[in-house]
């Protein structure tokens, strides 16, 4: 086996609650050493030597809210295109969503999505599993046999499970498998035919809005069902202050709650909307300033516990629509860990914890390898020039569909390497 040795970087490994410079020693697939006495006895004969004087390395992200067009619509995103994507974006990992065609709701599918990825994707692809049957909120799906088969989580992706029974019954048997049900909540009655935040922005657009009310009122009914059954929940995308609020007011009660938010609403709010332009339609919708502000002191506070790119391709025929009509859904992968680090460079979080809730936190919540430094883990991580400064230009993204909020922007810190399992899948 191989020995490489990364000198003279910034290690950032919050699973260790570690930052400083030193040196990460990989032998095949594995760390054996990170830190910044690990060259005490010199480097090991015939070690390959990385100088990263000036660079910064993290454990590979973790990213657990991943949406695929394949099976069905391989158009769109393929598992391989997906991981070409990730590993672009310094991410390692990624949870799968069930919304395909046909759905991801039984084993095998599950299995399917294992042995595509194990095939054809170049970072680890972890599929999630449907709580329902198709997806309709009604049947529940048989999550004994798909944990077995390597679910890692249950949710019904892009939809809002509106039977309380139901969730319920699905909160209830997840908790004895110790999975997690991840649920995106918005009342579609209260949302109606709402296509961005109900606001004064909207009015003048002339569109129809969303209030946040929408997002608020099921996740209140879920929290209060987390509390009943004492099921791991988790709110997979908030966007508001008002759910922030629920949430802390939940981890206070002890409940087993966790919370996510998508980086879309970290960086960005209803005003980038401009004149209609649909690659900022999204579900939820982009909020005001205010709650933008409130999910990025929630994500201090430890309220948030994750980050998530919600990469959702979409493609011409979907989005080149009047904006009524467009698909929700943004692509995110290769920006995620470029617009986070927006929130270090100003300020906003520190380094440590933006890598903990990009990294380490998602891969503990799901139960997943990675996120860590650790000696004796796998070798996922990423390098990083956190000040390297850089536009994101459509013809360089790897993902098939182009539909980014971030196109043109200017983003500062690149990735220059990525490793999965010790092999270099990744290089600038």
């Amino acid at each position: 086996m191989s020995v490489t040795i990364f000198q003279q970087a910034r290690i950032v490994d919050p699973s260790r609650g570690l930052d400083e410079i030193g040196s990460v020693i990989v032998d095949g697939k594995t760390i054996v050493a990170a830190g910044a006495d690990v060259l005490n006895q010199g480097a090991p004969e015939g070690a390959g030597i990385i100088d990263c004087a000036g660079k910064t390395i993290i454990p590979g992200l973790v990213d657990s809210r991943v949406f695929i067009g394949e099976p069905g619509a391989e158009h769109r995103e393929t598992i391989a295109s997906a991981s070409q994507a990730a590993a672009a974006g310094g991410v390692t990992s990624i949870v799968m969503m069930p919304d395909t065609n046909p759905v991801i709701d039984d084993v095998a599918l599950v299995e399917f999505v294992l042995r595509t990825a194990r095939d054809t994707a170049i970072v680890n692809v972890f599929p999630a599993a449907a709580v329902t049957k198709g997806l309709e909120g009604r049947e529940m799906t048989e999550f004994g046999l798909l944990r077995e088969a390597g679910a890692v989580a249950f949710t019904d992706g892009r939809h809002t499970i509106a039977n309380a029974l139901t969730m319920r019954r699905a909160l209830t048997y997840a908790r004895d498998f110790g999975a997690v049900v991840a649920q995106e909540t918005q009342d579609p009655h209260l949302a109606g035919s709402g296509v961005m935040n109900e606001g004064l922005y909207a009015s003048w657009l002339g569109l129809s809005g969303i209030p946040r009310e929408a997002e608020a009122i099921p996740l209140e009914r879920d929290l209060m069902l987390a509390r009943l059954t004492r099921g791991r929940y988790h709110a997979a995308k908030i966007s508001t202050g008002l759910s922030a609020a629920a949430v802390a007011r939940a981890k206070a009660e002890n409940a087993n709650v966790t919370a996510g938010v998508s980086i879309n609403h970290l960086s960005l709010n209803e005003n980038d909307v401009g004149e209609y332009r649909t690659f900022f339609k999204l579900s939820p919708p982009l909020r005001t300033e205010d709650d933008r502000q409130a999910m990025i002191a929630a994500l201090r506070d430890g309220t948030i516990d994750i980050v998530v790119s919600s990469h959702d391709p979409q493609d011409v025929d979907t989005k080149r629509l009047p904006f009524s009509d467009a698909a929700d859904g943004a692509i995110g992968l290769e920006t995620l860990l470029a617009v986070a680090l927006r929130l270090h460079h100003n300020g906003e979080i520190p380094l440590l914890r933006l890598i903990e809730v990009l990294s380490t936190a998602p891969a503990r919540l799901f139960g997943l390898p990675g996120g860590t430094l650790k000696p004796g883990a796998n070798a996922d991580l990423a390098v990083v020039d956190l000040g390297e400064p850089w536009i994101v230009q459509e013809q360089t993204i790897r993902s098939r569909s182009k539909n980014t909020c971030f196109e043109g922007a200017r983003l500062q810190g690149r990735v220059l390497q990525t490793m999965v399992a010790g092999r270099t899948v990744f290089a600038a």
